[in-house]
C-alpha cells in the first residue's frame, strides 16, 4: 500500500506546536527520515534546521540528500541512504532545480520504492509544487493574472490530475493558480497557506495546520481566453468552482468533492 504523502505550503511552525512536522515524524515512526535539500543552490544550513525541530519529537535518524549536479544522482552513495529510508522530505528551493537534478533517475525511481513500500514522502514550498503531476516554475504572484504570465513542466507526478501552489495567500497567487488549471482544466489546483499541509491517502487529503487551501476545480469551465494570442491580457474564465478549506476538512480528488471535518483549532 502507498504511503501517505505530506504536503506542505512553506514556513511550516519549527518551534510551537510543529503540527506538519509531527505528522511527519509519525508517518516515519521512528525510522529514517531522509532530507532532500536539492531544490536549493545553496545547502548551507537546511539540514541542521530540521535536524533541531525533529528532535523534541522524537525523530532523530535523519541523513541529507543533495545533488549538486545531475551525474551525483546515478552515484551508489547517493542513493544509499534510500534503501532503508522510511521517508524523504523534500525542502524548499527552486522546484525546476529538483525535477532537472533527479528525474528519470535512480533517486526518483526510489522515491517512488519509499512511497510504494508505505512510507512517508513530505516537500515543502518547492519541495511540494514538485509532487504534483503538473508543476508551476514561473508565474507573477500578487496581481491580475496575463494569459502569458505561466510557464509549467512535469513533476513526480504522485498526485496525478493536478497542480499544486505554495505560499498561497501570503503571496497572493491566486491568479496563476486559475491560469494554470484554464491551460489544464482537467486538472485539480490546489493551493496551500504557509503553515499549512494537505495529507493525501489514496485518493483523498486531509487538511492540518494554521491557514488554508483552495482548490480550483475546472472541469465544468465554459469559456476562459487562455488560448488567445495576446500574452498580455487579463485571464477572463467562467464557470470555475473554488473550495476553500482549512484544518480538518477533506477532500476527494476523485469525485472532486471536498467533505466538513469539524472545526479543528
Amino acid at each position: 500500500m502507498n504511503g501517505p504523502l505530506i504536503i506542505i505550503g512553506g514556513h511550516e511552525d519549527k518551534e510551537g506546536e510543529r503540527r506538519i512536522l509531527r505528522a511527519i515524524a509519525e508517518a516515519v515512526g521512528g525510522g529514517k527520515l531522509v532530507i532532500a535539500t536539492v531544490a536549493s543552490h545553496e545547502p548551507e544550513g537546511y539540514f541542521e534546521t530540521y535536524k533541531e525541530a525533529f528532535a523534541p519529537l522524537g525523530l532523530t535518524d535523519l541523513v541529507e540528500l543533495y545533488v549538486a549536479d545531475r551525474v551525483e544522482s546515478f552515484s551508489e552513495e547517493t542513493l544509499a541512504p534510500l534503501a532503508d529510508a522510511c521517508g524523504i522530505f523534500f525542502t524548499g528551493g527552486d522546484q525546476l532545480r529538483i525535477s532537472s537534478q533527479i528525474g528519470d533517475t535512480p533517486i526518483e525511481r526510489m522515491v517512488r520504492d519509499i512511497h510504494a513500500r508505505g512510507g512517508v514522502v513530505a516537500g515543502t514550498s518547492a519541495g511540494a509544487a514538485f509532487m504534483s503531476e503538473i508543476m508551476l516554475t514561473k508565474g507573477a504572484s500578487g496581481e491580475t493574472h496575463r494569459i502569458g504570465d505561466l510557464r509549467m513542466a512535469p513533476g513526480l507526478g504522485l498526485v496525478p490530475d493536478a497542480i499544486i501552489d505554495q505560499h498561497f495567500a501570503e503571496r497572493g497567487r491566486i491568479g496563476r493558480l486559475l491560469g494554470a488549471v484554464a491551460q489544464n482544466p482537467r486538472v485539480v489546483g490546489i493551493g496551500i497557506d504557509e503553515d499549512t499541509a494537505v495529507v493525501m491517502r489514496g485518493d483523498s487529503f486531509s487538511v492540518i495546520g494554521a491557514g488554508g487551501v483552495y482548490v480550483a476545480d475546472g472541469q465544468n469551465v465554459t469559456h476562459s481566453n487562455i488560448s488567445e494570442a495576446k500574452p498580455d491580457r487579463a485571464l477572463s474564465m467562467h464557470g470555475v468552482v473554488l473550495h476553500v478549506l482549512s484544518a480538518g476538512d477533506t477532500f476527494e480528488m476523485s469525485t472532486r468533492t471536498p467533505g466538513f471535518g469539524g472545526n479543528e483549532p
